[in-house]
C-alpha cells in the first residue's frame, strides 16, 4: 500500500475507481500499447525496455496518433538519434511553428511591448518539457516517459483534452546511449530474480556518466548541445520537468520548493512559480492518496548552482523542477527511518514502510507529470506572461544602473554600521538607511552593462570557445567590425560584446562574475553544511578569459553573431625559410604539436623568452624547423585554429626541448570513472593519442613498454572520496569475458611498485587531486599540507572549500607551467595541497585571500602552500596537480599544466 493511515479511506476510494475503470474514457482507436510493443506493461517487475524499443515504439506511434510529432533533436556521443516528442490537440499541431514563435517572443522579450505581450500570452500555448533517463541507472524515468507520452495519447478525458488544448508538451529522452546500456544489462539475465545493473562495467554517457548534468553550461556533450538548443533557442519552454531518482530513504519521492541558498542573479518570479508548481505536484498526489512526498530539508538539492539541466533554467527565467523518485524493476522495500514517521512541513504525509512495486513509481511519476501538465494548464497564460516579464526585467536591468547584493555586502554593510547607533525605536529600530545607498549601491560596485573580450588577448580560440557555451545556451553575442573604443579604451576590429541588456542576463552574469556563496554551518560555530554541488564556477575565470567590465552605457560597430563560430583563421606570418615559432600561450597550440608529431615532424620548446619578428615570445614558444612536409600542415592547422605561426629566418637561440609523440595511458576502473571520462574526452578535442589502461596492466608491469605518461585523475585510487560511483567490483564469473581485463583496484601492495619502478626507469605520472597521494606510495618526500599534527585531515569547522575557484601563482618559466600567465584561477574542490620543499612548484598559493569565487572556510591554511609540483623520480617524472586542472572540460585556464605534463616528461626525460 502506498499510504498512511489518515489517507487511507480517500486513497482506498481513489483506488477502487481505478479499478472500476472509472468514468469511461474514450481512447483513440488504433494506439498501439506497451504491452503490444514490448510484450510488457511499463512498471512490470523485472523489465526494462531500452532505448531501441523507445525509438521504435515511439515511431509506430507517431504514425498511429493525431496529437504527436517526432522530431530528430540530434546525435548521441554514441551515434545514436535522440527523438524528442510533441504532443498537443491537432489543432495546436497544425500552428507549431506559430506557437514556437510566440514562445520565442515572449521568452526573448527584446522589442515586445507589455500590450504585445498580453496579446500574445492569449494566442500562445504554453511550452511544457517533460524528461527523462538523464541518469541512466534511475530507471523509472525512462520508462515512465513511454507510459506518460502512450497516456496523452490514449485518454479522452476532461482534464486531457484541456492539456492538450492550452499546452505543448515536449518528451524527451536525454541519454539515449545509457538507457540501451542499462537495460540492456539488466535484462541479459535470463533468470529475472538474478537481473541487476549495479555491476555495469562502464559509465552510463560514453564519456562522463553522471556528470552529463554537470554539462550544461558548458555543452560539451552532444546531448547536452541538443537540449540547450531545444531550451533556449527553438522552444523556449516555460517550464522544464528533469525526472530523477532515488528519493530520501523512508519517503517516495522528493520534490520542489528547495532548500536555501538560491543565487542571487536570476528573477524572483523564478522561486516565487517554483514555489507554487511543487505545491501543486505535492497536492496532487496526496490528494490521489500517494502520499510520502518530501521538500526542502528533506533532501541536500538547493538552486545554488548552475550547470545541472533543471539548474540552467533559472539563469533563463523558466522554472526547473526536480523530482527524486524511489523505485526498481526488482522490487523493493521501503525501510523505517523514524525520523520520517512524524509529520511536518517538508514531509506532509509519511508513508508506512512496505515492500514497493516499480509500478507504484511509474503511477507516482504519472501523478506528477499530471500535476504540472495542469498547473500549466491553468496558468497558461501567466506563465507566457511571466516568462516576458522576467525577460523585460532582465533588459530594463541590464540598461540602467543595477546591483547584485550578496553576503558580502551584506558584511561590508554591517560593518559600516558597527558602533554606531540604532535608528528607530522598538521594533522598527534598524541601522542608518542612509547606509543602503551608500554601501549597497556603492557606484563602483554596480553590475555591469556589459562585457568587451579583447581580440587581443593571448588566447582568443579559448575566448571563442566561451562565447560558443554562451551562444549553445541562447546568449546574444556581438562582433566588433571595426576598431573601437569604450571608457576611453581602444579595442580591435574582431574583438566581443555580450550585453546585459538581454533577456537572459542572469546567465551573462553568472557566466562572468563571481559567485559569492553564504557562510551556511549546522550552527554557529558548527561544522558547515555540505553544498549539493560547486559554489564558485564562473565560467570566464575557469576558462582564462581576458574581458573587461563595462559599467556605463556603451554602444560600438558591434555585428550579431548568428551561430556557433569557428576562430578568426591564423596565418603564417613573414618569409623566413628557417622554420617556425609559436606561442605556447594558446591551448589548441598542443593540437598543432600533436598533429606535427603524428606526422614525423620535429616540434621543440624553447626554454626561455624569445624576441623575433618584434614580439616576445613567453618561454615554451614552440620552434618547427621548416621541411617540405611540414608547411602544408602547418597552413592548414593556423588556419583552423586561429594560431598564427612567425616564418623566421634563422632558428631561435638558447636551450631547446625536443618533443616525441607520446604513448599515454589514462587509468580508470571497472564501472568508469566520471573524471577519467572527462580527460578521455579532452585528450580526444586536443588530439592526444592514449590508451585506457586498468589496474591488472599496471600490476603486470614493464609499463614502459607500452607508455611515456601514466595519467591518474580523481577517484582511480580507491578509499579516497573520489568520484568513481562505482561500489564492490562483481565476481569475474559474474560479467561477459570482454569486461574481466577491467576488474581490479590500484593498491599499495601490487600496483605502486610498478608504478615506482616506471618512474625510476624514466616514466613519467601525471597525479591529479586525491590521487596525488601516489607520492606517497612511490616513496616520493611530499607532505600534506593539510593536515594537522596528529596526521588527519584537519576538521571541516577549521578548513572547508567545497568546489571554487582559488588564485595560485605561476611560474612559467617552469616547463609544467609553460604558456600560462603568472596567475589563474583553479578549480579546487576538497582538494590537496603541499608542504614547501618537495620539488620545484609550478603552482602555489600567495599570500591574502585566494578566494576568487565561491565559499571558503580557513584559506589562510593554504598560504605558501604548493598547489603543482615538479619532482624528480629516478630518470622520471612525477607531477602533483592538487586542484581539478581538468575539471569538467570547463577549467580551460589550467588545462596546460596537464598537457606540458604529458610532452614535458617524455621530452626531458629522453634527453638524459
Amino acid at each position: 500500500m502506498y499510504f498512511s493511515r489518515s489517507l487511507k479511506n480517500a486513497a482506498a476510494v481513489v483506488a477502487i475507481t481505478i479499478a472500476l475503470g472509472a468514468p469511461a474514457l474514450a481512447a483513440p482507436s488504433g494506439i498501439t500499447s506497451p504491452k503490444e510493443a514490448f510484450g510488457h506493461d511499463i512498471g512490470d517487475d523485472y523489465f526494462l525496455a531500452n532505448y531501441t524499443q523507445l525509438e521504435a515504439y515511439f515511431k509506430t506511434l507517431a504514425g498511429q496518433s493525431d496529437r504527436m510529432k517526432l522530431v530528430d533533436i540530434g546525435p548521441t556521443e554514441e551515434g545514436r538519434r535522440e527523438y524528442m516528442a510533441i504532443v498537443s490537440s491537432p489543432a495546436n499541431l497544425a500552428k507549431l511553428d506559430r506557437y514556437r514563435e510566440i514562445a520565442r517572443k515572449l521568452a526573448k522579450a527584446e522589442g515586445v511591448s507589455e500590450e504585445e505581450a498580453k496579446a500574445l500570452a492569449a494566442e500562445g500555448k504554453a511550452v511544457i518539457w517533460i524528461d527523462g533517463g538523464l541518469h541512466a541507472t534511475e530507471v523509472v524515468p525512462p520508462q515512465a516517459l513511454i507510459a506518460a507520452l502512450h497516456d496523452m495519447l490514449t485518454k479522452d478525458d476532461a482534464e486531457t483534452r484541456r492539456i492538450l488544448d492550452d499546452v505543448i508538451i515536449l518528451f524527451g529522452q536525454v541519454n539515449p546511449d545509457g538507457q540501451e546500456l542499462v537495460s540492456n544489462w539488466y535484462m541479459r539475465n535470463a533468470d529475472p530474480a538474478k537481473r541487476e545493473f549495479g555491476s555495469l562495467p562502464r559509465l552510463y554517457q560514453k564519456y562522463i556518466g553522471h556528470d552529463n548534468n554537470r554539462d550544461y553550461y558548458m555543452s560539451a556533450m552532444k546531448e547536452t548541445t541538443n537540449v540547450n538548443r531545444i531550451f533556449f533557442r527553438e522552444w523556449y519552454p516555460q517550464v522544464v520537468y528533469n525526472h530523477h531518482q532515488t528519493g530520501p530513504a523512508g519517503t517516495v519521492v522528493f520534490m520542489p520548493p528547495f532548500r536555501d541558498p538560491f543565487n542571487y542573479n536570476y528573477d524572483p518570479l523564478v522561486m516565487a512559480t517554483l514555489s507554487e508548481v511543487g505545491s501543486a505536484m505535492h497536492s496532487r498526489l496526496i490528494s490521489e492518496g500517494k502520499v510520502g512526498s518530501t521538500m526542502r530539508s528533506g533532501a541536500t538539492y538547493s538552486t545554488w548552482n548552475n550547470g545541472m539541466e533543471r539548474s540552467i533554467t533559472y539563469f533563463h527565467n523558466t522554472v526547473g523542477l526536480l523530482t527524486e523518485i524511489i523505485g526498481h524493476p526488482t522490487p523493493m522495500q521501503i525501510p523505517l527511518i523514524p525520523k520520517n514517521q512524524i509529520a511536518r512541513n517538508d514531509l506532509p504525509a509519511p508513508i508506512a514502510p512496505q515492500e514497493w512495486k516499480f509500478r507504484q513509481s511509474i503511477d507516482y511519476s504519472m501523478s506528477i507529470n499530471r500535476a504540472v501538465l495542469d498547473y500549466a494548464s491553468r496558468n497558461r497564460e501567466r506563465l507566457l506572461m511571466n516568462i516576458w516579464r522576467m525577460g523585460n526585467n532582465s533588459i530594463e536591468r541590464g540598461r540602467e544602473d543595477s546591483w547584485t547584493v550578496t553576503p558580502k555586502r551584506i558584511e561590508a554593510l554591517e560593518a559600516a554600521a558597527k558602533g554606531k547607533p540604532l535608528v528607530g525605536t522598538g521594533r522598527d529600530a534598524g541601522i542608518d538607511p542612509g547606509l543602503y545607498a551608500k554601501v549597497l549601491h556603492d557606484p563602483a560596485l554596480r553590475d555591469a552593462r556589459g562585457y568587451i573580450i579583447p581580440a587581443d588577448q593571448a588566447d582568443l580560440p579559448t575566448a571563442v570557445k566561451f562565447l560558443n557555451a554562451l551562444i549553445k545556451t541562447g546568449v546574444d553575442v556581438q562582433r566588433a567590425d571595426k576598431a573601437f573604443k569604450v571608457a576611453g579604451k581602444s579595442y580591435p576590429a574582431g574583438s566581443y560584446v555580450v550585453r546585459a541588456d538581454q533577456a537572459y542576463r542572469p546567465h551573462v552574469l553568472d557566466m562572468f562574475e563571481p559567485q559569492d556563496h553564504p557562510h551556511d554551518f549546522a550552527y554557529p560555530g558548527g561544522p558547515p553544511i555540505a553544498p549539493y554541488d560547486s559554489t564558485g564556477y564562473t565560467l570566464a575565470m575557469q576558462m582564462g578569459v581576458k574581458f573587461d567590465r563595462v559599467l556605463d552605457a556603451f554602444d560600438g560597430p558591434f555585428q550579431p553573431v548568428a551561430d556557433v563560430m569557428a576562430p578568426a583563421p591564423g596565418k603564417i606570418v613573414g618569409s623566413g625559410k628557417a622554420g617556425y615559432l609559436v606561442s605556447h600561450e594558446a591551448n589548441d597550440s598542443f593540437i598543432l604539436s600533436n598533429r606535427l608529431l603524428k606526422a614525423g615532424q620535429g616540434v621543440y620548446w624553447v626554454k626561455a623568452a624569445t624576441k623575433a619578428v618584434g614580439k616576445t615570445f613567453a618561454p615554451g614558444a614552440l620552434w618547427v624547423p621548416a621541411t617540405p612536409a611540414n608547411r602544408a600542415i602547418l597552413e592548414k592547422a593556423t588556419a583552423e585554429l586561429g594560431v598564427d605561426a612567425y616564418a623566421l629566418a634563422k632558428a631561435p637561440a638558447g636551450e631547446t626541448l625536443k618533443l616525441k609523440p607520446v604513448r599515454v595511458g589514462l587509468v580508470d576502473k571497472y564501472g568508469g570513472v566520471m573524471t577519467s571520462g572527462w580527460t578521455r574526452w579532452l585528450m580526444e578535442q586536443f588530439e592526444f593519442d592514449y590508451q585506457v589502461v586498468y589496474p591488472q596492466r599496471l600490476d603486470a608491469g614493464d609499463l614502459a613498454k607500452d607508455f611515456d605518461v601514466l595519467v591518474f585523475t580523481n577517484g582511480v585510487l580507491p578509499s579516497e572520496g573520489g568520484e568513481g560511483f562505482g561500489g564492490r567490483q562483481p565476481k569475474a564469473d559474474d560479467i561477459p569475458a570482454e569486461f574481466r581485463g577491467w576488474l581490479g583496484e590500484v593498491t599499495e601492495q601490487k600496483t605502486a611498485p610498478q608504478i615506482a619502478a616506471f618512474l625510476q626507469g624514466g616514466g613519467s605520472v601525471v597525479a591529479i587531486g586525491p590521487s596525488t597521494r601516489l607520492a606517497k606510495l612511490v616513496g616520493a618526500p611530499v607532505v600534506d599540507a593539510l593536515q594537522g599534527a596528529d596526521g588527519k585531515p584537519l576538521p571541516r569547522n577549521s578548513f572547508y572549500i567545497p568546489g571554487s575557484l582559488l588564485e595560485v601563482s605561476v611560474d612559467n618559466t617552469q616547463p609544467l607551467a609553460f604558456g600560462a600567465p603568472k596567475s589563474m584561477n583553479v578549480f579546487f574542490d576538497r582538494s590537496p595541497a603541499f608542504a614547501a620543499g618537495a620539488g620545484a612548484r609550478a603552482a602555489w598559493y600567495p599570500q591574502g585571500d585566494v578566494l576568487r569565487s565561491g565559499w571558503a572556510v580557513g584559506q589562510d591554511k593554504l598560504v605558501g602552500t604548493g598547489a603543482v609540483l615538479d619532482l624528480d623520480v629516478g630518470k622520471g617524472k612525477l607531477f602533483l596537480m592538487g586542484p581539478e586542472v581538468a575539471q569538467r572540460a570547463q577549467s580551460h585556464a589550467s588545462f596546460k599544466f596537464l598537457f606540458n605534463g604529458l610532452q614535458y616528461g617524455p621530452a626531458i626525460t629522453a634527453g638524459r
